[in-house]
Parts: C-alpha cells; structure tokens; sequence
C-alpha cells in the first residue's frame, strides 16, 4: 500500500509495513481480491470524508460503514491512520483485500476508518517527521483555532467527528498500525479521547536515533534510510493521490554503489537528493541526540495510558524491534496499573500481517505463526474491548523463542526469573563465564573504510532481509572481525531480555564503530530442518540472534560526543535489543567483533570530524584492539532463565 507507488516492489522501511497490513499471496489471489471488493461493495457503505482539525487544517479519511450499521446493530470503529494513503479515493472504489487491516479482523463487523495524516497524500497541512507530542496542558479540553495540535489531538479531533457523524456505532474506537502508523496508534495514547478504548502500536517507530529506522545508537543507517527517503522525502506543495521518486535508484550491487558513493555528502549532489529532501537534510544536521531527535522521542508523552494496550513487535524486524520492546516496557514504567500486553514473535517488520509466516530463511517454525498471533491475539483483543465480545485473558508477555521454536508466556516482561551472567572475551578467542585472572594482550583487527565488512553475504540490489538470522561465517573469514566462542555447551542456555556489550578497546585513530554480534553456533553434524525452505547447509551454522552497533564517540554521551586518545583503553558500553533464544546442548555461543557493517550502517572515518560534512580524505585505516585481561574484562552481560 499503495499499490500505484512505483517503489512498492521493494517494500523498504515503514513502507513495507504499509504494503504488509494487507499484503495477500501474489498471482493466484487475484480471484479473490475481485471477490473480496465484491463483498466490500454488497456489504459496506464507503464514505470519503475531508474532517476539519482544530486548526481548520481537513484531513481526508476514508470510512467503511456496514449497511447493517443501526441503533439495533451498533458497531464499534476500527482506525488506521497513516502516511502511506488511506486509498483507494472517490467513493466508487473499494478495498480489494476486505474492508479491514486483517481477514480475521474484516470477518468481524467493525466501521472500518483510514485517515492519511496531516501532510501526507490528500490531507491538507504541513507533514512533520515524528510529530513532537504536546503537554496536557498545551493539548486543552476545549480546542479552539488557535490550540496547538499534534497527533494527539488530530486523533481526538477525528474521533469526536466520527462520534458526531457516522450513524450506527456504539461509541467505542481502537486503533492499530505497524511501523509509521503504529507511531500514531502509540501518539493516540497521551490524552486519548474517552472513546479510544483498545490501541495496538506493532513495530511502532519510537525513538530514531537511539535504535529505530534513522540512526542506532547515533549511528546512521544508509541503506534504508537513502532508498526510503528516496520515496518518503518528495517535496510535497499541495495533496496528491501519488508520489514520485526524487531519482531512479536500481543498483545491482548495494556495497559497490554506496562505496562508489563515497563520503556521505555525496547523496545530496546533482544525482541523487540534491538538497530536495527536507528529512534526509534533517537527518544529516542532526548528528547528535539533540532536541530535535529527543523531542520526536514519544516515550516521555506515554503517560496517564487509558486504553488497553497491546504492543506487537518481531525478533527479526530490522526497522523497528527497539521501538516495539521499549514502547512497552515504557508503558509499563510509567503508568501502573495500565493494561499493557507485549506480543514479540518470530517475525520480520510487520510479518505477523502476512497470510502465513511459517519459515523464514532457512528457519521453520512449524505452524503459521502469524494467524496463529491473529486469531488468538489481535482479533479477541478488539473483540473484547470494543464489543464485549469473548474474553481476552493472556499472560503480559507472549513471546516466541527462536531457539526452540516455541511461545512461551511470561507474567513480566524481561522475566523476573533470570540471572545476570557475564560471558567474558579470552586469550585464543575463547568466550566463558570465567572473569580472566591473568595479563592478556588483546585482540587486534585493522579497520579499514575503504574496504568495510559487509552487513551480508552475496551480492544484493537492496536491503538483504534475512541478514538478521544470516550464517556469519562469511565474516568469521575477514581479518577486521574478531571471533570469541564459548566451548561446546552441556546443557541448554536460554537467553531472555537484553544484552549488554562491555568493551575496553583502543584505536589509533579519534572515533570508531563497534558492532557487536550474538550468534548460536550448530554442531558441526546438524541436520538441516525440515523443511528447508532455502536448502541451507545448517551443519556448523553460525545463526546471527541479535547484533547492534554503537557509534564510539557517543560512549559517554549521545549529545555530547567526544573523540578517543589514540592508543588508550576507553570503556565502550551498550545495551542490545532483548532476546529469547535457547541456546541448545551441543552447540556453541559465539560473539563476533567489527567496526563496519555496510551499507546497512554508514562508514565512520574513524577521524573525530562530522560524518555529515566528511571528505574523503577524513577516511582512515585505524587499528583496534579488544582488551581482555583481567585489569580491561571485555565481555558480554546477558539474562539466563534458570533451568
């Protein structure tokens, strides 16, 4: 969604959580997206509506009304709002994948409402990436023209419009959307409307520069956010029902285009955004968590949560798994006492939307996880809370273990029942649960931009999506990435919550990255399983479970970088995304260390100059070293479930 966009084969970023919320299977289901409209048409009013914000501003919101909709049959409203187009526009064309986010959801009778957000396709306003939130007190009871708004009050604004004006509802609303849209669902929730009674925020964008799409830990994400922008970033002066590409952007190769590419300045020449793009400029001004990145940050507004909440997010969601895991975990921190419910499953940005979400790479998970997650979760969560329907009574947490393929439930999420354990770097690259006792000389790799690691394998045109779970073997290979292993294990080792990378390094150069990467290591005569939908040698299989990256000159601080002193140990300390994974008897836990991770992750020069604005000469080889000896303990924290 939309179908007519010219870049919806490549299904990149928040946009391809636009085109998953109704994605089907291809070809074959033509039949029944014609069937499908058909029984849209026989069965649902559709409504095209401009609706007046505080301001005056009109946002065109699309509404499907069940013809059955009366003071005897009420129903409740099912919202979406986005900036990916709530079309089809004109009241003569109808939805051809079912009036609803979901065919679980489009089986039950709900007013179905789509709404494009200020800015975006046929909303008049000024778009803004992130709306900042505003305050109780900014946001008012009583709007007048001159309230301020946010996506708060648009919301608010669209609600006691409906209320007024669509006939044949019981007064109850909820909301969902993954990925941008689930942004809005989460930005509903401070001073929500009394009506809004059930918000779903899956793979919500949540913080951009500490571990969403912009930028992980201060350090910018290329490759997405360039084709994203691409798209996203067109100049916009009045409403349109399609945007177009700022530039064709077809590469065969991803690592040799952005390498050709050079420094990162590069992308606003002639070719390419050309200072044209008004977010991709904010981006690169913005290289620091200043106030224009905490100010799009949501969490702080998570407060006085009304709504019954369910957070929905993926273990293998590279846009969006930070902003699914610390929604939640925000909520809960902040407002106690609220029903707030985590989903995390074996998925992808948005793949729990999909028709089925069986296997993923070379990884089966024996049962259709994503209708699994629909019918037993999603559906009875609206159900209840908007119709009195059924009852809805899971545990906080629900979450797939990726090791064992199984869900497990939890009464909190991360689970009480754990122990911090540190799982210590050792000479002759070995990793154990035993703090070294002796001098150590520490581990070298030189670093080089000019030839940085690959975030994947193979040669790929865009974002390879299963680098998550990817084998790195291909990386344990390169002379710039250290590998620690523990010895083989003799019972099962089950990781749950986040991971904590704790590293005393050095450079010779100013700055530098670190990626850090847990990876689950097969026995060397594992059997492929079955099926397999890649046909994957899987014997000695080093599976990628969780990596992230931390951009050094922000070990201190986010808003205040500092440069290293060459050559001195320097403490470099960050949180990974949580994890559940089993880690079984017979196999091996590795951790793999690098400076590079391209193109998903820009290059640092490894020179304490502004990326934004860098040279080519600014690019530097620098050596690294990782300390392990017992005065500079490098290693990794985690959280084992007790046996």
């Amino acid at each position: 969604m939309p179908t007519n966009q010219p870049q919806a084969a490549r299904m990149t970023r928040y946009f391809f959580a636009a085109l998953l919320i109704f994605s089907v299977a291809v070809p074959a289901q033509a039949q029944t997206r014609a069937q499908d409209s058909t029984f849209v048409r026989q069965h649902y009013t559709k409504l095209d509506r401009q609706i007046p914000m505080r301001d005056g501003v009109k946002l065109y919101t699309v509404i499907y009304v069940p013809k059955d909709a009366a003071a005897a049959t009420p129903y409740p409203f099912l919202m979406t709002r986005t900036p990916y187009s709530a079309g089809p526009y004109g009241e003569d064309k109808y939805r051809t994948r079912g009036p609803g986010p979901s065919r679980e959801l489009s089986g039950e009778k709900y007013i179905f409402v789509y709404q494009d957000v200020r800015g975006r396709y046929l909303s008049e306003g000024q778009f803004e990436e992130m709306t900042p939130a505003l305050t109780a007190t900014q946001a008012g009871n009583n709007p007048t023209p001159a309230t301020p708004h946010d996506e708060s009050t648009d919301t608010f604004d669209t609600i006691e419009w409906l209320l007024k004006n669509v006939p044949g509802h019981n007064g109850r609303v909820g909301m969902l959307g993954i990925s941008y849209p689930g942004f809005y669902a989460s930005a509903a929730l401070p001073n929500a409307h009394p009506a809004l009674k059930a918000v779903s925020p899956q793979a919500p964008v949540t913080d951009e520069f500490l571990g969403d799409d912009a930028r992980h830990k201060g350090a910018f994400f290329l490759l997405d956010n360039f084709e994203f922008t691409n798209y996203f970033d067109v100049p916009r002066p009045k409403p349109v029902a399609e945007y177009q590409e700022l530039f064709k952007f077809e590469p065969k190769d991803a690592y040799k285009f952005f390498l050709a590419l050079g420094p990162i300045k590069n992308a606003n020449g002639p070719k390419y955004f050309n200072n044209r793009a008004r977010i991709w400029n904010e981006y690169q001004q913005h290289d620091t968590y200043d106030a224009y990145w905490q100010a799009r940050n949501i969490r702080p507004a998570l407060t006085g949560v009304k709504p019954a909440v369910l957070v929905v997010g993926g273990w293998f969601d590279a846009e969006d798994l930070y902003g699914a895991l610390n929604t939640y975990k925000t909520i809960e921190k902040q407002n106690p006492g609220a029903t707030n419910r985590l989903v995390m499953g074996p998925w992808t940005h948005g793949a729990w939307a999909r028709p089925d979400w069986s296997s993923f790479g070379p990884l089966s998970f024996g049962s259709n996880t994503a209708q699994t997650y629909r019918e037993t979760l999603e559906t009875p969560f609206f159900n209840f809370y908007l119709k009195d329907k059924g009852t809805f009574n899971p545990a906080e947490a629900t979450v797939f273990n990726t090791g064992t393929n199984e869900w497990k439930t939890y009464p909190a999420w991360p689970p009480a029942a754990t122990e911090t354990r540190v799982l210590y770097f050792q000479k002759a690259n070995n990793l154990a649960f035993s703090a070294p006792t002796a001098d150590q000389k520490p581990t070298e790799y030189i670093s080089d931009p000019a030839n940085p690691v690959p975030y994947t394998d193979g040669v790929h045109a865009g974002r390879n999506n299963e680098y998550m779970t990817e084998d790195q073997r291909f990386a344990a290979k390169r002379a710039d990435v250290l590998t620690f292993q523990t010895e083989i294990l003799t019972g099962d080792l089950t990781l749950a919550g986040p991971l904590t990378a704790d590293l005393f390094v050095s450079t010779t150069g100013t700055d530098a990255d670190f990626i850090v990467k847990v990876i689950d290591v097969l026995p060397a005569d594992a059997p492929a399983p079955v099926p397999n939908p890649k046909k994957l040698q899987m014997a000695g299989y080093q599976r990628l479970v969780r990596a992230e990256v931390m951009r050094g000159r922000f070990r201190n601080s986010f808003n205040k970088p500092e440069a290293f002193k060459p050559n001195e140990p320097t403490e470099v300390k960050y949180e990974l995304p949580d994890v559940l994974h089993t880690f079984k008897k017979g196999h091996r836990l590795m951790v793999q260390v690098q400076s590079t991770w391209f193109p998903l992750v820009d290059r640092n020069p490894q020179t304490f100059v502004s990326i934004a604005t860098a040279e080519a000469k600014d690019f530097k080889k620098a050596t690294i070293k990782l300390y392990h000896d017992a005065g500079h303990a490098s290693a990794v924290r985690v959280q084992v479930v007790a046996r």
